[in-house]
């Protein structure tokens, strides 16, 4: 699916599909095929996990280290909660965080950056062959 970006001058999700995200960031595009962490001032990291049941506390502590106003939470190709205890670090900052499918936060994410919020988007990007299995 093609998504289209409000703003081409932050880091923007171009395209979403079964095991891989578009990013692109003033023209350039690159295909993104393990999950990873985005932020609208920039940031880019890999988020060492293929499955949901590869999360920790951990995961989310490096997100609250990031200091957004706000973490999306793409849980895959369903939607899929946290447990509550790996939220605590981006609680205790008093992050929020919204949880959601993975093709809802590419686009929500695309429209706060482009409002020009200062939100993270934490994308856990499943194997092709576990994406709808």
């Amino acid at each position: 699916m093609k998504l289209q970006p409000d703003r081409l001058d932050v880091q923007s999700i171009l395209g979403y599909g079964p095991g891989w995200i578009g990013l692109g960031n003033q023209g350039v595009a690159e295909k993104i095929e393990q999950s990873i962490v985005i932020g609208s001032r920039g940031e880019k990291f890999a988020w060492d996990c293929a499955r949901f049941e590869d999360l920790t506390p951990a995961h989310f502590e490096r997100l609250a280290d990031t200091r957004p106003e706000l973490v999306i939470f793409g849980s895959g190709s369903r939607l899929r909660f946290a447990p509550p205890a790996f939220l605590r670090s981006l609680m205790a900052a008093r992050i929020g965080i919204e949880t959601m499918d993975t093709l809802a936060a590419c686009r929500t994410y695309n429209i706060l950056a482009g409002e020009g919020r200062i939100v993270l988007t934490a994308l856990l990007i499943e194997p092709p062959d576990r994406a709808h299995g």
